[in-house]
Order: C-alpha cells, then sequence, then structure tokens
C-alpha cells in the first residue's frame, strides 16, 4: 500500500466566471521511503493538487475524488493531524512563503506549536535551533526581523 494514494482528484473554483477546473481526474501514488516529483508545464495544475493534498486550497475551492494518506482520507478535510507532521510540501518560491507582516519568528513558532501541541518558548527555542541547523547567520536576531 502507496503512503499517498490519490484517486480521481478534481479540484474546481468558483470564479465570476464560472467554474474553473484546475485539477482534473489525477491518480497517482507516492510509496514511503521514495522521492515522487510532480512535474509539468506553468498553470498546469501541480500546486493546486498538493495543496489539495495538504487542504489548504482557497475557499473558493472544491475537491472531489480520494486522497488517502497513510490509510486515513484527506480528501475535503483541514488534513489536521498530518499536515507538517505525516506530510508536508516545499513550495516553489519559498522566498514569498512567510506572510510579509508578520515576523518570522511568529510564523515558524506557530507552525511548530500546531503541529506539536507546544508552548510558544519552545517553539521559539525549536525555530531557532533549526535556522542554526541551516547555518542562517544569526539565527536569534532573524526570529524578530520581518521576512522581506
Amino acid at each position: 500500500m502507496a503512503l499517498l494514494e490519490v484517486r480521481g482528484l478534481c479540484v474546481d473554483f468558483a470564479t465570476r466566471e464560472g467554474r474553473l477546473r484546475a485539477v482534473d481526474a489525477v491518480d497517482f501514488e507516492a510509496e514511503a521511503g521514495r522521492c515522487t516529483a510532480v512535474v509539468g508545464e506553468s498553470g498546469s495544475g501541480k500546486s493546486q493538487l498538493l495543496l489539495a493534498c495538504l487542504g489548504l486550497l482557497a475557499p473558493n475551492a472544491s475537491v472531489s475524488g480520494s486522497i488517502r494518506f497513510d490509510g486515513r482520507e484527506l480528501a475535503g478535510t483541514a488534513a489536521t493531524g498530518v499536515r507538517g507532521t505525516g506530510i508536508g510540501m516545499v513550495f516553489q518560491d519559498a522566498s514569498a512563503s512567510l506572510t510579509p507582516h508578520r515576523r518570522i519568528g511568529e510564523q515558524l513558532a506557530e507552525v511548530h506549536m500546531a503541529t506539536t501541541g507546544g508552548r510558544r518558548a519552545a517553539a521559539l527555542a525549536e525555530a531557532q535551533r533549526v535556522l542554526e541547523l541551516v547555518r542562517l547567520p544569526d539565527a536569534a536576531a532573524r526570529l524578530a526581523q520581518y521576512p522581506h
């Protein structure tokens, strides 16, 4: 059994002009311990496909089909309990992944608290540890800065 199984996945967006289908009946499997790449032309729906797997689509989106992660159905859910701990995504433009009007430390701590249930102080310490791990200069100061 694959760790991630996607069957017949469709992602539609309600727009002023009507329904827009961004992902049309996609099937794929990702095995545990293996890398799986999703490739395609710009605008082909790669990001929307993966955002659907994480439950991070825009409010005007609707999902049909099946997304099973480790046997658990995720389609149409917020992927609570698996997003960030069992399943995640590396976004195409990492520099635009943080909200510009919130400090870096707040955003990194928020993710840690959401996925571990930990307290803010511990989450900030973990954020600093991770920034140091990737050798970001003066990690403690970076936590107080804005992404821009």
